[in-house]
């Protein structure tokens, strides 16, 4: 090999060499955007700067918190097993297609409530940072515009808990109004039906209403502020009869065939009810124990991915959400058979420290998380990713 040979050899090296490339970004270290290096870095920011209220609020789930430990756990019971030199792995591309939409990446931002305790307009914010990230969204409402206006979310789907449903003709001007509005399809969380029981803000007096508001209100002196109005969680009550029925597979089914939009079953956690979602003709399913924070003792979702998957046997996607914080956590539930991974606190850590701009940042750590570990595990593409690729510890 020649000199000249030998210093194109070392040039090349440099290029690549991530020392050099951290040297090109040394000006920019001062941003406190880019101070934290992963999304736990953020929850520490987060707390640092909320209401102690809001914090827990955000951080905390239903009972013993059971499945809320669960929901990171188990992700330790899983192994990766990488394998090499099947795959050119030059070049990452987390690209793909779900319910026929392009997607730059298979994560997506999963509805949530009282974003209002952790920022001002925290939907429409979250919104622009699902834009500036390029995230598919699913959204609580009222991000019509934002998305219309090119500055969110391109992909963005509607929660509902089905009180639009109620009526064939409220299910089909719900579908048309969406579709007006440019939605990609709808969500129906199942597990909501019920007040659960979140001991951490029974215990700090939190009022559920401050969360959809202005935040927790405090007076000159720091002590809570309560209004006539204020609803409080509490202990001991049971279940109040609701002045409508809820919903069943029936409902869901008429939903289905009354718009031309998808629609998915958000909260599954059995086989029994990926089955069911396939047979009254759902477009796919999202496994999720609403962040830990309705029933628990139910497991980790990370657990019953498997067998949501196996039921589903390839005929509607499976999405999962629930205690995904690293590129890894995403690796295993593509690997087990997911479609796509939803976030929840994550993002919220992200708005609470830097708004629009956090949001797109803690997104943007875990699509480089994911496009690194798949280099080092030895694909490429998502669509290389399979169940050879994970085992389970006994």
């Amino acid at each position: 090999m020649t000199r000249r040979d030998l210093a194109l050899k070392f040039f090349q090296f440099l290029a690549a060499s991530p020392l050099l490339r951290a040297d090109k970004k040394y000006s920019e270290l001062g941003d406190p955007l880019l101070k934290p290096v992963n999304v736990f870095d953020f929850a520490k920011l987060a707390k640092a700067k909320l209401d102690p209220l809001a914090w827990d609020y955000m951080d905390e789930g239903s009972d013993d918190e059971a499945s809320l430990r669960d929901n990171r756990s188990r992700f330790d019971n899983i192994i990766i097993r990488p394998q090499f030199l099947m795959h050119d792995v030059s070049k990452i591309d987390l690209s793909t297609t779900l319910f026929g939409k392009k997607l730059d990446h298979p994560i997506f931002i999963c509805p949530t409530g009282g974003k209002n305790c952790f920022f001002k307009n925290g939907e429409e914010e979250t919104a622009y940072g699902a834009g500036m990230s390029n995230t598919m969204m699913f959204t609580r409402g009222g991000i019509d515009k934002i998305a219309a206006s090119g500055k969110g979310p391109k992909v963005w789907w509607q929660f509902t808990s089905a009180a639009e449903l109620r009526t064939k003709n409220q299910m089909t001007n719900f579908g048309e109004k969406l579709q007006d509005q440019g939605c990609s399809g709808i969500s129906v969380t199942v597990d909501i039906y019920h007040v659960s029981h979140r001991e951490r803000s029974i215990h700090n007096g939190l009022s559920r209403g401050w969360c959809e508001a202005n935040g927790v209100p405090r007076d000159a002196a720091g002590n809570l502020k309560y209004s006539p109005n204020d609803v409080l969680w509490t202990a001991g009550d049971f279940p109040v009869a609701r002045p409508f029925s809820t919903p069943t597979w029936d409902t869901l089914k008429q939903l289905r065939d009354s718009t031309d939009l998808p629609v998915i079953v958000k909260g599954v956690m059995t086989s029994n009810d990926t089955e069911r979602a396939v047979k009254y003709g759902m477009s796919g399913v999202v496994v999720s124990n609403h962040g830990a924070r309705q029933l628990d003792q139910v497991g980790g979702t990370i657990e019953a991915l498997p067998e949501c998957v196996q039921a589903a046997g390839g005929k509607i996607p499976v999405l999962i959400d629930g205690g995904f914080r690293r590129g890894t956590d995403i690796f295993k539930a593509l690997a087990l058979g997911a479609s796509a991974v939803g976030i929840g606190k994550p993002y919220l850590w992200g708005m609470a420290t830097f708004g629009r701009a956090g949001v797109a940042r803690v997104i943007d750590l875990l699509r480089a998380e994911l496009g690194a570990d798949m280099g080092m595990a030895g694909v490429a593409k998502l669509s290389q990713i399979d169940s050879s690729f994970v085992r389970i510890r006994k």
